[in-house]
């Protein structure tokens, strides 16, 4: 085994770190506080290659390994989850399926588009379909030339900002043995009939950009659907086995951070006459926050490994999605109870960070359905 990366990789975290470290950290607090998506520092990810990472450059993407991309998003999440989650819901959620599953006309209209300077959102999510994916009410029905779509999504990231090109979205087209069957959509913003409604007022990851979308017969013609007619709930499931990785991504990064935050403040601040991280009480809150990030970080760079392999890698992405959602809460629960009184504050990032972590054992598959995920993959 060589668990070393590759220098490619290492120039790649460097990047993404100097770019966060200088870029997004003096803007986060002030755009979480303003719930304010920000289009310019967007583009700015745009221009350092962090849009279509995994893409081949013949789409005009960095053609780069998964491993790579993951290593991207935890860089981001490591200053701020609200940009983490922009860039992991485009490539994982938005690209990922028109890359995976489009034809080469579809590929060619749409990738080298958001490779480049737009982004795509993944309409699973309704009111009623949540992690019963199945649960999907919007529907599309085909009048022999165009498919008209009804209904609604929400939930959705990226779905509306002003550089918004469209969002992949499952509908029920039909039933095939007593069954619903599903398919998958090209929906893009400008159809008549479809409006997208930014939703404020988010606990966390307020300065990313989260939708409701409504589809009032949308017209769509053939060259619209994704794969083939009754696919969709494979390619938006087979979608979440990928994405999972990039949100344990977020989750070693928003631990990373957060350890990182505690461990200086425990330096600096001083308590009897020396600083704090002196006492045995604080010192092994933070051993022990080194070491569950240490497992997970491994635990999600081997299930990068599995997939950059070909090999299968649906459980491994579960497990780390379980894991590393899992480890950010107890690291940023434990965060705030070294930092004290100065943790709760918004002047300190700690607290953004405290309430960011709380999506991560939601979003892309509940900790519960996870382990129902990794039983299931265990034979149970």
């Amino acid at each position: 085994m060589n668990f070393d990366l590759t220098n490619e990789q290492e120039a790649l975290r460097q990047r993404v770190r100097d770019f966060a470290e200088q870029e997004v950290k003096p803007v986060a607090r002030q755009n979480d506080e303003d719930q304010h998506f920000d289009v310019g520092l967007t583009l700015k990810m745009a221009e350092l290659g962090l849009l279509g990472m995994t893409v081949p450059k013949e789409y005009g993407g960095q053609g780069l390994d998964n491993l790579s991309y993951i290593i991207a998003v935890e860089e981001l999440a490591r200053v701020d989850g609200s940009t983490a989650a922009t860039i992991a819901a485009d490539n994982s959620l938005g690209i990922g399926p028109i890359k995976d599953y489009g034809t080469e006309e579809q590929k060619r209209k749409y990738l080298p588009q958001l490779c480049k300077d737009r982004l795509w959102g993944f309409g699973l999510t309704e009111e009623d379909a949540g992690s019963d994916s199945r649960g999907t009410k919007t529907t599309a029905q085909y009048d022999g030339t165009l498919w008209h779509l009804n209904g609604s999504k929400i939930f959705i990231t990226n779905s509306a900002t002003p550089i918004t090109l469209g969002t992949t979205v499952q509908a029920v087209s039909g039933e095939k043995d007593g069954k619903p069957e599903f398919t998958a959509l090209l929906v893009e913003n400008k159809k008549e009939g479809y409006t997208q409604t930014p939703m404020h007022d988010k606990m966390m990851w307020r300065a990313s950009n989260t939708g409701k979308l409504v589809f009032n017969d949308v017209r769509l013609s053939d060259d619209c659907i994704l794969g083939k007619p009754g696919e969709g709930s494979h390619i938006m499931l087979a979608t979440l086995d990928s994405g999972r990785l990039s949100i344990a991504a977020m989750g070693l990064g928003c631990a990373q951070g957060a350890y990182e935050m505690a461990l200086a403040y425990s330096k600096k601040r001083v308590q009897f006459g020396k600083p704090v991280c002196k006492f045995q009480a604080v010192a092994f809150k933070l051993a022990d926050m080194a070491v569950k990030i240490e497992a997970a970080r491994n635990l999600l760079y081997h299930a990068c490994w599995l997939k950059d392999q070909h090999r299968p890698f649906g459980k491994g992405a579960a497990m780390a999605k379980l894991y590393c959602s899992e480890v950010a809460a107890e690291v940023c629960d434990n965060a705030v109870q070294v930092m004290g009184g100065h943790g709760l504050l918004k002047e300190f990032d700690m607290e953004r960070f405290y309430r960011d972590q709380r999506i991560l054992q939601i979003g892309e598959g509940t900790s519960e359905i996870l382990r129902l995920v990794i039983s299931r993959a265990i034979g149970c």
